[in-house]
C-alpha cells in the first residue's frame, strides 16, 4: 500500500473510530445533562474524571508513545528486538500501575476530606480501575499506531466508546448516580484494554522472531525517550483537566458542568483533526528516516490547509449559535454555559492545529522540544486559571485555555517549520481566502438564526452556513472536487 493510500485509509478509519467514540459521548452528555444527572452531579462525575486522567500520568509515564517510537524504529531495523521491547515496557506500565494504584488508596481519603467534598471518597476503589484500564488501553492503542496499524488503534476506540454508554446508562439506573456513571467509563477502558492485549499477542507478537542477543541499551533508551513524553503528556493533561479540576476546587460543581459542556462540544468539532493528526504523525517519522523531508512537509501542509479551510468557519459559526445550542441540547440549566462555549471557539481552532502537529513532533524526534515548550505552557496555564477564575468564574478558565493554547501550538508549528520547512505564503494566502469565505457565511448565519425556533430549524440554519461555505471554498478554488475525490474514493 501506498503511503498516500495508508493515510487516507488511516485517516478514515480513525475517522469513523472517532465518530464513534465523540458521538457516543455527545448522545451520553445529552441522556446525563437533560435526563440522569443534576448539574451538580454531572460536575461531580467529571471533576473525578478528571482528576483519575491527571493520576493516570504517573501510571504511564510517556512509556505507550516511548514504545511507540520505538516499535517503529525497529520494524525497519531490526524486527528481532520487537517481543524483547513488548515485555519490557508492559512490565514497567505494570509495576507503575500497582504503584500508583496504591498510592491513590493511601493519599486519597485525606485529600478529598480537605476538599471538603465528601460524595467523593466513593470513587476512590473505583478510580484504581479506571486508573489502570486507561493506562493498558493507551498503551495498546499507542503501540499499534507505531506499527503503523492504526485502524486497530481506531477499533479500541471505538469499543471504548460502544462499552462505556450502555455501562454509564446502565450503572445509573440501577442507582449508582454519578459513582455508576463514573463505573461505566472504567468499564470501556477496560473492555478496549483486553481487546488491545489479545489482538496484539495473537496479530503481531508470536509472528516476531525471539531474539538471543537483546539490544543491551534498548531499556534505558525506552525510559529516556519516556521522560519528555511525561513531561509532553502531563502538561497536556494538566492543560487540559487540572482547568476542569481548579473550577470544581475554587467554584462550585455546577460551574465544572458548564465547563464540561464547553470542552466536549469543542471535542466533538476537532474529531476531523484528530484523525488526521493521529493518522499522519508516524507517516511523518518514517518518510524522515527515509530521507524524505520535502514528502512530509507536502502531507503537513495539506493537513494544514485543511485545519484552516474546515475550522475557521467553524469556530465563527458555533460562536453565532452557541445560545441556542445550548438552550435546544443540553436544556435551560446549563444555559450559563453559553459564553464559556464562545470562548471556547477559539481554543477549537488551535486545538485543531495542535492536533495535526504535536504528534508529528515526537515521531520527528522532537520531543524534547515539545515538552519544555508544553511544560511552560501548562504551569502558564495553571497560573493563569488561579489568577482569571476567581475574578471572572468559570470563563476565567476558558480565557487562561484560549491564551496558553495558542502559544503552545504557535511554537510546536515554529518547530516542525524548521524541520520541513512548511511553505508559509501559501497557508497565509489559504488563510486569507477562508477568511473572506468564513465573512460570507457569517452574513448568511446572522440573516437566518432569529428563525431558529427548534432543534430542527437550528440545524437547518447550520446546515445553510454549511452549503455556503461549501460551494465558496469551491467557487474560490481553494478546494478542488479532486481532493474531495482523493480523500473519499
Amino acid at each position: 500500500m501506498s503511503v498516500k493510500d495508508r493515510i487516507i485509509s488511516g485517516v478514515k478509519a480513525m475517522m469513523a473510530a472517532h465518530l464513534v467514540d465523540v458521538v457516543s459521548n455527545a448522545l451520553l452528555i445529552i441522556v446525563l445533562t437533560r435526563y440522569l444527572l443534576t448539574p451538580s452531579q454531572f460536575g461531580e462525575l467529571n471533576f473525578a474524571l478528571s482528576v483519575f486522567s491527571i493520576v493516570t500520568i504517573l501510571a504511564t509515564l510517556g512509556i505507550p508513545k516511548s514504545t511507540a517510537r520505538y516499535v517503529t524504529e525497529f520494524l525497519e531495523t531490526d524486527p528481532s528486538q520487537m517481543r524483547y521491547l513488548i515485555r519490557r515496557s508492559l512490565l514497567y506500565l505494570t509495576v507503575l500501575t500497582v504503584i500508583v494504584g496504591g498510592g491513590v488508596l493511601v493519599l486519597g481519603r485525606p485529600a478529598v476530606r480537605m476538599l471538603g467534598e465528601p460524595s467523593l471518597l466513593t470513587f476512590l476503589g473505583a478510580g484504581v480501575g479506571y486508573v489502570a484500564a486507561r493506562a493498558f488501553a493507551s498503551y495498546f492503542s499507542a503501540v499499534f499506531q507505531g506499527y503503523n496499524r492504526v485502524t486497530w488503534s481506531a477499533a479500541l476506540s471505538s469499543i471504548s466508546g460502544v462499552v462505556r454508554f450502555p455501562a454509564v446508562v446502565g450503572f445509573i439506573l440501577l442507582g449508582y448516580g454519578a459513582f455508576g456513571a463514573f463505573l461505566g467509563y472504567a468499564a470501556g477502558f477496560a473492555v478496549a484494554a483486553i481487546v488491545g492485549a489479545f489482538a496484539l499477542y495473537v496479530g503481531y507478537y508470536v509472528d516476531h522472531e525471539t531474539t538471543d542477543d537483546p539490544n543491551q541499551g534498548l531499556t534505558r533508551r525506552l525510559l529516556e525517550y519516556s521522560v519528555p513524553l511525561t513531561a509532553t503528556r502531563g502538561a497536556n493533561v494538566l492543560d487540559k483537566k487540572m482547568d476542569t479540576v481548579l473550577v470544581g476546587v475554587l467554584l462550585n460543581m455546577t460551574a465544572v458542568s458548564y465547563y464540561t459542556v464547553a470542552k466536549q462540544i469543542s471535542d466533538f468539532v476537532a474529531l476531523p483533526a484528530a484523525s488526521f493528526g493521529y493518522t499522519i504523525s508516524p507517516t511523518l517519522g518514517e518518510q524522515k528516516a527515509q530521507d524524505r523531508l520535502d514528502r512530509a512537509a507536502r502531507i503537513y501542509e495539506e493537513s494544514l490547509k485543511f485545519v484552516v479551510i474546515t475550522y475557521v468557519p467553524a469556530m465563527v459559526g458555533l460562536i453565532l449559535v452557541a445560545e441556542p445550542t445550548i438552550r435546544l441540547v443540553f436544556g435551560a440549566d446549563y444555559l450559563g454555559a453559553v459564553p464559556v462555549v464562545q470562548v471556547f471557539s477559539g481554543f477549537m481552532f488551535v486545538n485543531a492545529v495542535n492536533k495535526v502537529t504535536s504528534d508529528g513532533l515526537d515521531y520527528l524526534g522532537k520531543a524534547r522540544s515539545r515538552a519544555i515548550v508544553k511544560s511552560l505552557t501548562a504551569t502558564s496555564n495553571f497560573l493563569l486559571n488561579l489568577l482569571l477564575i476567581p475574578i471572572i468564574g468559570v470563563v476565567g478558565a476558558a480565557a487562561a485555555t484560549v491564551i496558553t493554547y495558542t502559544v503552545y501550538t504557535g511554537t510546536n508549528v515554529v518547530i516542525i517549520h524548521g524541520e520541513l520547512e512548511v511553505r508559509v505564503r501559501r497557508l497565509v494566502h489559504d488563510l486569507g481566502l477562508t477568511c473572506l469565505v468564513t465573512g460570507a457565511m457569517t452574513g448568511v448565519v446572522l440573516v437566518a438564526r432569529p428563525y431558529i425556533s427548534g432543534l430542527p430549524s437550528l440545524l437547518g440554519v447550520v446546515a445553510l452556513g454549511a452549503g455556503v461555505w461549501a460551494v465558496l471554498l469551491f467557487v474560490s478554488g481553494i478546494l478542488k472536487p479532486a481532493d474531495i475525490a482523493d480523500a473519499v474514493l
